[in-house]
């Protein structure tokens, strides 16, 4: 039990017996370092029940907890703050309760509940890029963290695998390809994929440019430019289900599969069930007309279906066009419906996607609770911000988007240079060298995007990120390597009699304190959905166990018992950081 559960009960009871009034909740912040004690008590909250001066009430709830409560060794009141000071046997049994305790933190029991976590979900026309990064990460570690806190998840992208987009690589493939192949070109499937999409673009911006040059209006032109036409009379053809355009069509999305694949693999992402627009797009339609018929939806003149909304504080949305055809918010009512359906023990979905699909989201929500589902109720849209990079820093092959196997590869790179310049690969083969680069390159990456509140937009520097000093990835796994190292030295007998009576070490207490925090945190970081909760403590207990290292003696110790006891908590320290980090799907070294 938690020192704050602990003591909140037995606050509640000292003012009811003290003043005969009943608290509804006890505010409790950390002590302030100039302060003696380990944990405070907010006074001044009580205030609006109990009637007198702050530091008196302090002082008679602190004379109750040191007569009632064991664990209460003496206090101190300042103002309205009672700093209380607690006996390190309460943090000897706690340690002793955990200390063999595999997946510390994590929930023991998995809810019946399910939830379907969606991310990725990129276009098949081209390959994923520094946004998809952050899609992934988020998705992947939320997912993580929704495991560990006690519930079952289903992790799902829906691939948008058909439209204009795909039908513009498959004409360009058609018209300038020769045959060319991921083989044959030695390129992944989706870079080549991609590359026929600007070779697309390229020859439409020539046709306008004609066009124009000839005497149309540009507007026009852009509409009427040849290869688009084209295009559109391929996707009728793949619609109609022409049999040599979804051939093609199945052999070019066959390239990018693969591509992706390997992408996701170098990542470290993975995915439960897939959906693909090409099976979902015609879902939802059925349900719009249940609902028109409802009177959830209502009709225009001109035949298409539309929800009102201003009574929400937004406004009317259509659902279905005049001609009968689907928007993408049918589509996204369909799927969400029919992954229930799939998945019957689902109770509540995430979305994750850029924060440029805010209303969107706000009105698909709208609709399904409008609709009926229970499970409506549990929509959660994990929106992001846009990530940038310092100017000139990298540039795509087409020198806009920022390719994420670039990234990826650009990262491996600079975590090999950084770490020659600090010299500290003495002893290592090349494959254990190529094996932490990669480990170091991809913390960094993961670190550095997801210790940010998913909602900021960020500004990624990757030189910053694989810095060994301050909040990033690697300094935090060089920590956990330099604790490895600790317990390989530690060549003798590790048991030991915690109740035997020793004093802790002011900073022995502060780390068990934050270890207290570990299971909290992952609680705190499912319900809000953040990653950057576990980045941010795991920081904090990093910092706390540098701190710990520098000023007090471990393997030196001459008392055995406080020995044993130093590495038994570097031991844990160490593995609390390899379960944050596994949350996160970051990776640590054994060594560094």
């Amino acid at each position: 039990m938690s020192l704050q559960k602990v003591l909140s009960q037995c606050v509640i009871d000292a003012v009811k017996e003290l003043y005969q009034m009943e608290l509804p909740s006890v505010e409790f912040q950390p002590t302030r370092k100039d302060f003696e004690g380990d944990i405070t008590v907010v006074v001044f909250p009580m205030l609006r029940f109990v009637k007198g001066n702050p530091v008196e009430i302090g002082t008679k709830i602190g004379e109750y907890l040191q007569e009632h409560v064991d664990e209460v060794a003496k206090f101190n009141v300042v103002k309205g703050f009672l700093n209380v000071v607690i006996d390190d046997q309460f943090y000897l049994d706690f340690f002793d309760t955990i200390r063999e305790e595999a997946n510390y933190g994590f929930a023991k029991d998995i809810s019946s509940d399910a939830m379907m976590v969606e991310y990725s979900s990129p276009n098949t026309n081209k390959p994923l890029h520094l946004g998809h990064i952050r899609n992934n990460l988020l998705g992947y570690a939320v997912s993580e963290i929704l495991k560990a806190a006690g519930k079952k998840v289903y992790k799902t992208q829906i691939i948008n695998d058909r439209g204009i987009h795909i039908c513009k690589s498959m004409l360009a493939w058609q018209r300038f390809g020769e045959g060319e192949t991921p083989e044959s070109s030695g390129l992944k499937g989706d870079h080549l994929v991609g590359k026929y999409y600007v070779a697309f673009d390229k020859a439409y911006k020539e046709q306008i440019a004609e066009l124009v040059d000839n005497g149309t209006a540009k507007e026009k032109a852009e509409k009427e430019a040849p290869i688009l036409l084209e295009a559109q009379e391929m996707l009728r053809k793949w619609e109609a289900g022409d049999e040599a355009t979804v051939s093609l069509w199945q052999m070019m999305n066959g390239w990018v599969y693969e591509g992706f694949d390997t992408t996701y693999e170098n990542l470290g992402v993975d995915f439960d069930v897939l959906y693909y627009e090409s099976n979902t797009y015609l879902l939802g339609r059925d349900v719009v007309k249940d609902g028109l018929e409802k009177g959830i939806f209502f009709k225009k003149e001109d035949g298409s279906v539309w929800i009102d909304l201003t009574d929400e504080g937004l406004d009317e949305k259509i659902v279905l066009r005049s001609d009968g055809t689907a928007v993408y918010m049918t589509q996204d009512i369909g799927t969400a419906i029919q992954r229930v359906t799939d998945h019957p023990d689902i109770n509540g979905m995430v979305y994750t996607v850029g924060n440029e699909q805010d209303y969107h989201f706000k009105v698909l929500f709208l609709i399904l609770k409008k609709l009926g589902y229970t499970w409506a109720q549990q929509l959660y849209h994990l929106s992001y911000g846009m990530v940038d990079l310092p100017s000139g820093k990298m540039k795509s092959r087409e020198g806009t988007v920022v390719d994420a196997d670039d990234l990826l590869t650009s990262m491996e790179n600079t975590a090999e240079e950084l770490s020659k310049e600090l010299g500290k690969l003495d002893g290592y083969s090349e494959e254990e060298k190529k094996r932490l680069y990669r480990t170091i390159g991809l913390g960094a990456l993961k670190y550095y995007i997801l210790k940010v509140d998913p909602k900021k937009r960020i500004l990624f520097n990757p030189e910053e990120s694989v810095d060994f000093q301050g909040n990033t990835g690697p300094f935090i796994q060089y920590t956990y390597a330099r604790i490895q190292s600790i317990l390989r030295k530690a060549d003798f007998d590790l048991s030991i009699d915690l109740k035997a009576t020793f004093d802790l070490h002011g900073k022995e207490k502060e780390l068990l304190k934050l270890i207290q925090l570990f299971p909290e945190t992952v609680q705190l970081a499912a319900e809000n959905y953040s990653p950057a909760l576990i980045a941010n403590y795991t920081y904090d207990l990093v910092k706390e166990f540098n701190s710990f290292y520098q000023q007090v003696s471990i393997l030196g110790e001459s008392d055995g018992t406080k020995k044993q006891f130093r590495v038994l908590l570097s031991k844990k320290v160490g593995e609390v950081i390899q379960s944050a980090f596994r949350l996160l799907g970051i990776d640590v070294p054994e060594r560094m």
